[in-house]
């Protein structure tokens, strides 16, 4: 069975750092695209960071030059660097993979994307 977990989550000050991690188990076939999402309470699913397996990445622009996206060599795992970080961060986020390779077509396309984790909460007060 194929499946996503998150961890890394937690709650941090304003300026803060956290690491998040996806770890995918039960796949037999390389998802091209990792992405991680984030939700905030009342508002829409939103695009965070995507990275293909040649590993170009994609970034939106509220967290470009704060957030790093990155995987292991063997793409079991992929990874959210997340450094001065700010309340309008503070969300549930999410990972997902898919076989596609559009990578910012996804990012702004949460409905289409194939597999997803249940999500890691991250909370930065000020």
């Amino acid at each position: 069975q194929q499946r996503l977990e998150e961890s890394g989550g937690g709650s941090v000050q304003s300026g803060g750092s956290l690491r998040l991690a996806c770890t995918l188990s039960g796949y037999t076939y390389r998802p091209y695209c990792m992405l991680w999402f984030r939700q905030a309470p009342g508002k829409k699913r939103e695009g965070v960071a995507a990275i293909g397996v040649d590993g170009d990445t994609t970034y939106v622009d509220s967290v470009k030059g704060r957030f790093t996206i990155s995987h292991d060599s063997a793409e079991k795992t992929f990874f959210l660097q997340m450094n001065n970080l700010k309340p309008e961060d503070t969300a549930m986020y999410y990972c997902a993979v898919d076989s596609r390779m559009d990578r910012w077509w996804l990012l702004q396309s949460p409905d289409n994307v194939a597999d997803w984790g249940l999500g890691t909460q991250v909370t930065v007060s000020s």
